[in-house]
């Protein structure tokens, strides 16, 4: 079963948790035991796993990352904007899938585990898509 989340992101960098959309999508699959992938079909977000439960960890994350990627205008490749070329870098860097394994009808994380959605280039409407597999 494939299922597709819309998020509306906010201007510039931004962390979102999309933990309970993702757990949402895996209980309507019906799936009891199996994987649960999570993509990101955008070239300027990714998708990862880490804590939620200091609500300043993502300001530290996104700190971080712009960085190691400040947004430059030496870029070479420009078709957009510098801060497009910088989201493009940042999104290779994170990655645009995970995959979970499933069991007992939900998804296995660890206690402070949650599912990040990242924005490198907002405001956007985005689409985050769930693929749920029996196994």
């Amino acid at each position: 079963m494939l299922s597709t989340v819309t998020i509306q992101t906010p201007p510039g960098d931004a962390l979102v948790n999309i933990t309970d959309q993702v757990r949402d999508a895996v209980r309507a699959s019906g799936v009891r035991s199996g994987l649960c992938a999570v993509i990101v079909p955008h070239t300027t977000a990714a998708v990862t796993i880490n804590s939620s439960l200091d609500p300043t960890t993502p300001d530290d994350i996104i700190d971080d990352l712009r960085r190691l990627v400040p947004t430059r205008v030496d870029f070479k490749h420009q078709y957009d904007t510098p801060a497009d070329a910088a989201g493009h870098i940042k999104a290779a860097i994170v990655g645009h899938s995970i995959t979970l394994a499933v069991e007992n009808g939900d998804l296995l994380l660890g206690g402070s585990q949650s599912i990040l959605f990242y924005e490198f280039d907002g405001p956007r409407q985005r689409h985050v898509q769930m693929k749920v597999i029996a196994g």
